[in-house]
């Protein structure tokens, strides 16, 4: 029976409050002697209140070629279990066995000395992550233009950019050729073309058979790149399995619905002399804010606003995300039959737009609200709502897993029979 490339085992990890997680050898010398002599040269007591347990009790197994995802709020481990895993500090109770070489891309930047050329820190990086010469040389060619830095290659890195550095760094770390790949949160910098290549590098990475660990609040990534996730919450691993679903769970745990605002204070109210918000809302189409919107329901979305100026021409645009931050749709009150292309008296008015039902997928969903009058942007409120769209029983055929797709549409189908044996 094969081992698994990674285990973990009832790891715990906690620091002092106060220090990071790791720190030079003159710092941990100075630290374990000043928690253990005090100034009158007796025995400092440690209390749980003096730590925090970053990591609690922690267990699990990736086998060889599997790409786990390990998601969850800041401060709940994530980073941490990185760096146990690449050998950077150790746990205080447990055990951790890695099986193979290799590849950390936590902080693409340790190990660059900004008085050298990119060459140099190309050969200096690239033996700190246990590359040879040979190697580093024979590879030099692809990490370059992978980075697309040729032109640049003999500057000093000091005199590179944000972008640069990032790409330098993630370049030398992706062409190590490990056999189990750990990354942090790297691909919060960059540019997007840029952020696109390092996934496709991962996921080739992933289709060759490597181990892949991937830490990110990039769902969308996580959910493309990896078959499974972990979930950490407060240094507790409280979910394990398919990443679709993982991450459907995580999020309508940070996602809170508001569905409903009203602003009776004109002074206070979104807005200007022009346009103010007065009220917006999104409920079924026959209920309230606070009832239920499951994939079958048709809903609307309400919107008053005072308008404040005579002889207005007032424009509302709704952009709906979904809980990956994807846009939806876009929709204008273009075919509004009454006020389109009017001028709009002074006064209260309320429009209102209409969802189907059996439309969008289950999840949590936002709304951007933008109002311009006379062509100038007056009102401009993003997560102005948020609401739940839950999932339905009812014409699944049978299937009880997650349906993918930004939008669930009950589409018309037909079938008949052509030929007969």
């Amino acid at each position: 029976m094969n081992q698994p490339s990674i285990s973990v085992e009832n790891v715990w990890k906690r620091y002092r409050k106060g220090q990071t997680g790791y720190h030079t050898l003159r710092e941990d010398i100075y630290n374990i002697t000043g928690r253990i002599i005090s100034l009158g040269g007796e025995k400092k007591r440690e209390t749980d209140a003096e730590h925090i347990w970053a990591l609690k009790d922690v267990s699990f197994q990736i086998e060889q070629g599997e790409k786990v995802g390990i998601i969850g709020r800041n401060g709940s481990g994530k980073t941490t279990m990185l760096r146990l895993l690449a050998g950077i500090t150790r746990p205080n109770h447990g055990k951790i066995t890695v099986k193979g070489r290799l590849g950390v891309l936590i902080e693409i930047m340790a190990g660059f000395h900004p008085e050298l050329s990119g060459r140099e820190n190309v050969y200096l990086n690239g033996a700190i992550m246990g590359m040879s010469q040979k190697e580093i040389k024979r590879k030099f060619d692809e990490i370059v233009a992978f980075a697309e830095l040729e032109n640049f290659i003999d500057t000093p890195i000091k005199r590179y950019s944000s972008g640069m550095h990032v790409r330098l760094g993630f370049s030398v770390a992706a062409h190590l050729d490990p056999d189990i790949l750990l990354v942090d949160e790297v691909l919060a910098v960059g540019d997007a073309a840029f952020q696109k290549k390092c996934l496709g590098k991962m996921g080739a990475s992933a289709q060759e058979g490597r181990t892949v660990l991937f830490v990110s609040h990039n769902m969308v990534a996580v959910q493309s790149l990896c078959s499974r996730a972990i979930w950490l919450k407060d240094g507790k691993a409280i979910k394990d399995g398919q990443a679709g679903q993982v991450v459907s769970d995580y999020l309508k745990t940070v996602s809170v619905s508001s569905t409903e605002h009203v602003w009776n204070d004109m002074g206070t109210a979104p807005g200007n002399e022009r346009v103010r918000l007065r009220r917006a809302c999104v409920r079924p189409e026959n209920g309230c804010a606070s009832d239920p919107i499951t994939i079958l329901t048709p809903f609307v979305m309400e919107f008053e606003c005072w308008n404040l100026e005579p002889d207005a021409s007032l424009n509302l645009s709704l952009h709906l995300y979904d809980e990956q931050g994807i846009l939806v749709f876009q929709t204008a009150p273009i075919n509004e039959p009454v006020w389109y292309g009017r001028h709009f008296p002074t006064g209260l008015f309320r429009s209102v737009c209409h969802v189907p039902g059996d439309l969008l997928n289950d999840g949590m969903h936002r709304l951007r609200l933008l109002v311009a009058s006379d062509q100038n942007l007056v009102i401009d409120q993003d997560d102005i709502l948020t609401f739940n769209v839950y999932d339905s029983t009812e014409r699944r055929g049978g299937y009880h897993g997650k349906i993918p797709g930004v939008i669930r549409p009950q589409l018309i189908w037909s079938t008949e029979l052509i030929e007969s044996h």
